[in-house]
């Protein structure tokens, strides 16, 4: 099964926010198997379920584990959301 996902990740604690949300989409675009997208207001993946979710759970895990205080929003849609290419 496909998965499209919407991520907004808001660092709580963290003076400079923007390289802590950076360094999660890097590490994110890192994955093969997975397709990022990211603009000004949020990140997408998308892929395959299980692959998607993997990835998710093993960057979320570094980020919390790097600076602990994050919010995660996420949106998750069980279809292919690519945008048109």
């Amino acid at each position: 099964m496909q998965l499209s996902a919407e991520l907004s990740l808001y660092p709580l604690a963290a003076e400079e926010f923007r390289p802590v949300i950076q360094d999660f989409i890097d590490r994110l675009n890192q994955h093969s198997g997975i397709e990022v997208h990211t603009n000004t207001m949020s990140t997408q993946v998308f892929g395959e379920f299980d692959t998607v979710m993997s990835v998710l759970q093993q960057e979320l895990k570094i980020t919390y584990q790097q600076l602990p205080s994050q919010v995660l929003v996420c949106k998750f849609i069980n279809n292919d959301l690519r945008p048109a290419q």
